[in-house]
């Protein structure tokens, strides 16, 4: 029997889909852990974990590798770079990854979100985006996104696992993302 208070969720309690799966995971009883940094401003602050410089350092990647790797280029600056370490450590450290966005033509999920997207794949882990504008789930096959039914929606199956995404969160998403808690946990 699936039981919330075995599983944790790893997020950055940002505005959006951060602060609705950090929702959702208190409705049920789920441990919260949010990946942040000083100065970051975030909605939720349950679980909150500021990292050290060091331990943001940990999560450094290259701005021209992930730019070459997205097709895209993004600015140098000192929040966004620790935005990108800080989503490190959620994907790092969840077994599986949800992201609500919206999946480019290119295959990329659009924004820094996306970065979170490429690193789950790049490490493996089974990924799953909800794409608001599509109106649906897609699971990464490692090589590309597989469509779901609207029968065959993901659950929540390891007891550490990422809920990440954007900030512009559409109805669709939040019903998404309680769907998601609701298919795993109300069982």
């Amino acid at each position: 029997m699936t039981r919330p208070e075995d599983y944790i969720l790893f997020s950055g309690g940002a505005p959006g889909a951060e602060a609705e799966f950090g929702a959702n995971a208190e409705r049920w009883r789920l441990d919260e852990v949010n990946f942040g940094f000083e100065g970051h401003s975030v909605a939720r602050t349950r679980g909150m974990r500021i990292l050290t410089h060091e331990e943001l350092q940990a999560g450094d990647v290259s701005l021209e590798y992930i730019s070459r790797l997205m097709n895209r280029r993004y600015a140098d600056t000192s929040t966004f770079r620790k935005v990108l370490q800080s989503i490190w450590y959620q994907i790092n450290h969840g077994q599986e990854v949800f992201v609500v966005g919206t999946i480019l033509p290119d295959g990329h999920v659009k924004g820094g979100t996306g970065w979170g997207a490429e690193f789950a794949k790049l490490c493996n882990k089974p990924l799953h985006v909800f794409d608001q504008v599509k109106e649906r789930w897609f699971t990464w096959d490692q090589r590309d996104w597989a469509e779901r039914a609207t029968d065959d929606v993901p659950l929540v199956t390891q007891a550490h696992f990422t809920g990440t995404g954007t900030r512009v969160l559409h109805d669709n998403g939040r019903r998404a993302i309680a769907a998601l808690f609701e298919r795993s946990f109300g069982r």
